[in-house]
């Protein structure tokens, strides 16, 4: 069984959304599809195809958080320290071409949020910070062109 590195944050977050799932939108999506087939002829009922394809991705979403969850290996990202970029990291970068700068915390795959400022340790950018220290420049490539990088702080 492949494991995935995930931080204690995240599972957690996995695993509040499964109870969530297995609590509350199970049990609401079946009491929707009841009403649904007291309204009669399922053939031509908008109500019952809706609650049914909300069912199918509740379980299909149940039966992907259960296989992750146990596969996953919880990183400890308190006790990392140090200068060089790695999981758990927060990376300050700056784009060299327009001088903005934005910061980057490096997560699982399946934690990652571009809304909060966290990239999977699977993307481009992530894998070509990876092992280097504060005045590092790095070269993404990036579907309009390669973006290049200069690395400004590091924290965990």
């Amino acid at each position: 069984m492949q494991k995935f590195p995930i931080t204690a944050e995240g599972l957690a977050k996995l695993e509040d959304e499964l109870k969530h799932l297995r609590a509350e939108e199970r049990p609401a999506v079946i009491r929707a599809i009841a009403e649904a087939r007291e309204h009669g002829d399922l053939s031509e009922n908008a109500e019952y195809h809706a609650a049914r394809e909300r069912q199918s991705f509740i379980e299909g979403r149940i039966a992907e958080l259960e296989s992750i969850i146990p596969s996953s290996d919880v990183i400890d990202t308190s006790k990392l320290s140090g200068t060089q970029v790695r999981f758990g990291a927060r990376v300050t970068v700056i784009d060299e071409e327009t001088d903005e700068a934005k910061t980057y915390r490096i997560v699982g795959q399946y934690e990652a949020d571009m809304k909060t400022g966290s990239i999977s340790i699977s993307s481009p950018l992530a894998k070509a910070l990876m092992g280097k220290k504060v005045g590092d420049s790095v070269e993404v490539p990036a579907p309009g062109g390669a973006r290049a990088y200069e690395i400004k702080g590091v924290a965990f």
